[in-house]
């Protein structure tokens, strides 16, 4: 039987019948039969990696996987980055049932904060009261503190399922995420004075999430065949981020959600006069894609939000989870049983509600969400004529600054 060695592999410059030179990796890959093969891989050009330093952090992950059975590999220090390649290559993609914001957010923490400064760190010199001070003289809230945290604790959990280290220094680590100011949130008189000051697709889009709950990723991902008009409930088949369409945060977020008569008029007018109302259409279509693709978050939050939060005279830091929390404040003060709440909001955990409460049933959803929607609208049989967006003294407030009112 043939012993196991361990391989560093040859990296070189290669030449390229197309481009610059590049980074090309070779090692013996070992056959079920006992013989080697030999294999080879372009690692990325000089461009991407100037030196051999940089193409061989590149390969370190590809390495440990190639050594893995060797009998020498337990002596060999894995550093924090090979472990951190190592993770986003095996868990950090949506087949391993990450969605794809959290694998982008989760790359983000590792480039802007882990790798900086444990990067070139040996799993055995990464120390619980180290990563714990470091946390603490980070200039970050007590959220993103706590999220990196938990994130090096799913790394170093990494480690030990492929037996590389032993232990879990992060188990130890302590950081609150008590959050440091309450989060805003807004009351009805405030949702009426900034709906007044916003224009289509955002006074539309406003609306719908300050009285359904949905997230912006799920708003924004809405399609006219996701709005059943005739049975009154918007169906979240999928969510957006960064313009990359995938599945939804969780198996409750794709319940289907109670569609209010005045809310699906309201959706109704703004299918008409938007430019991409047939089916496959987006909901909330960008002109500058040619409705290819849905707006961007941001630049609804930026050019067309925050403007109107300020007209408004709204104080706190007022974003797209604002509606969201409210709408689960105002169903809360209206007294609604948690389980409904839970339910509309489509959370997947809820230790209390689960425990204590049964299934809601849609009409108590439907009813829960209506008692919000009477709050700020005001149904206007008697004026056909008017818009189906707004209570009367919000109808009444348009007209005055549009100088119709006499």
């Amino acid at each position: 039987m043939r012993r196991t060695r361990f391989q560093h592999g040859c990296l070189q410059l290669a030449e390229r019948k197309r481009g610059q030179r590049a980074w090309e990796y070779r090692w013996y890959e070992p056959l079920a039969d006992g013989s080697r093969r030999r294999r080879s891989l372009v690692v990325g050009s000089l461009e991407q990696y100037p030196n051999e330093a940089a193409a061989k952090r590149a390969v370190a992950s590809l390495l440990v996987n190639i050594n893995a059975e060797s009998p020498r590999f337990g002596l060999e220090p894995v550093s924090v980055r090979t472990l951190i390649e190592h993770y986003q290559e095996k868990e950090l993609h949506e087949a391993s049932g990450k969605t794809f914001a959290t694998c982008e957010t989760y790359k983000g923490y590792f480039r802007k904060w882990i790798l900086l400064r444990w990067g070139d760190y040996r799993l055995k010199d990464v120390k619980s009261v180290a990563v714990e001070e470091w946390l603490r003289s980070l200039d970050l809230s007590n959220g993103s503190k706590a999220k990196i945290r938990n994130i090096m604790h799913a790394v170093f959990n990494h480690a030990v399922r492929w037996e590389w280290y032993d232990r879990n220094p992060i188990t130890h680590v302590r950081q609150s995420a008590k959050r440091m100011q309450v989060p805003a949130v807004l009351t009805i008189d405030e949702i009426e004075e900034l709906l007044l000051n916003l224009e289509e697709p955002t006074h539309t889009a406003v609306l719908i999430a300050a009285l359904t709950g949905l997230r912006v990723s799920e708003l924004l991902a809405l399609k006219w065949e996701d709005i059943d008009f005739e049975n009154f409930e918007i169906h979240v088949t999928r969510s957006i981020s960064l313009q990359h369409v995938g599945e939804c945060k969780t198996e409750a977020s794709r319940k289907p959600i109670p569609l209010d008569s005045r809310l699906a008029e309201a959706l109704w007018r703004w299918r008409t006069l938007s430019a991409y109302p047939q089916l496959p259409d987006w909901v909330f279509a960008s002109p500058h894609t040619n409705g290819k693709q849905p707006y961007w978050p941001g630049t609804l939050n930026r050019w067309h939000l925050q403007p109107a939060v300020k007209a408004a005279g709204i104080k706190g830091n007022i974003g797209w989870h604002t509606f969201r929390r409210t709408y689960a404040t105002l169903l809360k003060a209206n007294g609604e049983d948690v389980k409904t709440v839970q339910e509309l909001l489509r959370h997947a955990n809820s230790v209390v509600t689960m425990n204590l409460y049964a299934q809601a049933v849609t009409d108590l959803k439907r009813k829960a969400q209506s008692r919000i929607v009477d709050m700020l609208l005001d149904n206007h049989d008697e004026k056909p004529s008017t818009p189906a967006i707004g209570t009367k003294r919000t109808y009444e407030k348009i007209l005055q600054q549009r100088k119709l009112l006499k």
